[in-house]
């Protein structure tokens, strides 16, 4: 892909990046097989969403040329970002659990911290 988007999808790691805010660079992978599965992204290697060249912005297996995201009628981003959501909000709650410091209660963690994390959009 000639670009950089906002959003990296690459298919055959079902790895979801996002390139952008304050998570820049930051990807999970997925473990999803029904969610990749779909028979939509059979010839899908990897998508560069919001890219400054939109034509760009999906990559095919094949010799398909290369296509906006839109055109290759894929459903909407939203699904690529509410499962990097999904894993980037388990990930700061993991973070939040695993950073204890000796005898330590619940409520000094909190004002140390903040409240553990419940919810996270992008």
């Amino acid at each position: 892909m000639a670009s950089n988007g906002n959003w990296t999808v690459v298919f055959e790691d079902k790895v979801i990046i996002k390139n952008n805010g304050a998570e820049l660079g930051t990807g999970y992978k997925i473990d999803d097989d029904t969610f990749w599965n779909q028979s939509k992204f059979s010839n899908i290697w990897a998508i560069q969403y919001g890219t400054t060249n939109s034509s760009d912005e999906v990559e095919y297996r094949d010799e398909t040329s290369h296509t906006s995201f839109a055109d290759a009628n894929l459903g909407d981003i939203s699904d690529f970002i509410s499962k990097w959501d999904s894993a980037h909000l388990s990930q700061l709650q993991s973070n939040w659990d695993n950073d204890n410091i000796e005898n330590e209660t619940e409520s000094e963690k909190i004002l140390r911290l903040g409240s553990r994390p419940t919810s996270y959009s992008s």
